[in-house]
């Protein structure tokens, strides 16, 4: 009967009757969104087994992210929404997949670099590597792409202080942050909506077959996990075990092109400022092997299909959902 029900509250969702402006007509190029697949990566993205981009799709996040919760539910590991995963996932029902959020000075305040400078010694005399638009940095604060907003709403909507907008449910519970950590941060946590409340990692491992980052409890459990981007063929994740050293919150990146073998000829060694849209995003956790770190990324919808300089990379959110959860000395495994 329970079954039943799981699979009856998931296939309601899929008609559920929309709200006024979801009725409006989306742009000819937005995505199709599919309810139930949003109400599922919402609900996922709540319990810390990040589907990546929240864009009503599925793909090899969802189906990494699925496997996550599979196993930590002890299901087989299908990596697809079949009945025992939505009976597992029914409790968890009462997150509805859209919110109504009213823009605020702070979610539209920039300043905005549009467009931003590809040469970092143009970037590195900024204040600091902003978004290009309002709507990307929405887009980015509720875990999606601005495709996304404009298909749940109208590409007629308003970005205006006191106008409401749908966006994806992932308004936190809590906001109560660590009051020793650096006011800035705290910031960029409640812009990313990160919930104060998260696990302690024992260990993480990242698994370069499967593309994700897991986190591990004392007892060997798994309490979270996110998709990832772990190294390339010029710059192959570093296997073996390490330690975080510690968290560099909104850091500058010292840009050396010797280190990478990609750069361009006369590039110049170059400090660039702090800002989502820079090269490790909002954070960096740094790693015992010289160099390497896990860090944010500016193009989170490429997370896990495209490569990185040897360091793992997660989207911004994510990785500053990580960084709450690890400590200096925590273990980290990278398998192959």
């Amino acid at each position: 009967m329970r079954m039943a029900m799981a699979a009856a509250w998931l296939a309601g969702m899929a008609i559920a009757a929309p709200t006024a402006a979801q009725q409006r007509p989306a742009a000819p190029s937005a995505p199709a969104i599919d309810r139930t697949i949003l109400h599922v990566q919402v609900i996922l993205d709540s319990l810390g087994f990040g589907p990546g981009v929240i864009d009503g799709k599925g793909g090899q996040s969802l189906a990494a992210a699925l496997k996550g919760f599979q196993e930590a539910k002890g299901l087989p590991r299908t990596g697809k929404p079949d009945a025992a995963t939505l009976q597992a996932l029914y409790p968890y029902r009462a997150r509805r997949p859209t919110a109504r959020f009213v823009l605020t000075r702070e979610a539209l305040a920039g300043p905005y670099y549009n467009p931003l400078p590809r040469d970092y010694g143009e970037q590195a005399k900024l204040p600091g590597i902003g978004y290009a638009t309002p709507m990307e940095k929405l887009a980015e604060m509720f875990h999606t792409q601005p495709a996304v907003l404009i298909a749940l709403n109208s590409p007629d909507t308003r970005l205006k202080v006191g106008d409401a907008i749908i966006v994806p449910n992932v308004l936190p519970a809590s906001r109560a942050y660590d009051p020793k950590l650096p006011d800035h941060w705290r910031q960029t946590l409640a812009m990313f909506n990160v919930d104060a409340r998260q696990p302690t990692a024992d260990h993480i491992i990242v698994d370069k077959s499967d593309k994700v980052l897991r986190v591990l409890d004392k007892d060997d459990r798994l309490i979270a996990q996110f998709s990832a981007t772990t190294g390339s063929q010029h710059d192959p994740l570093p296997l073996g075990r390490w330690t975080i050293n510690g968290a560099d919150y909104n850091p500058k990146f010292h840009y050396n092109p010797a280190l990478f073998w990609d750069a361009k000829t006369g590039d110049e060694k170059e400090m660039l400022p702090p800002g989502p849209n820079g090269p490790v995003g909002v954070v960096w956790l740094d790693l015992s092997k010289e160099h390497y770190g896990i860090h944010g990324t500016p193009h989170p919808e490429l997370i896990g299909r495209t490569e990185s300089h040897g360091c793992i990379r997660l989207t911004n959110w994510d990785a500053a959902r990580l960084a709450q959860m690890v400590r200096p000395g925590t273990k980290a495994v990278f398998k192959a």
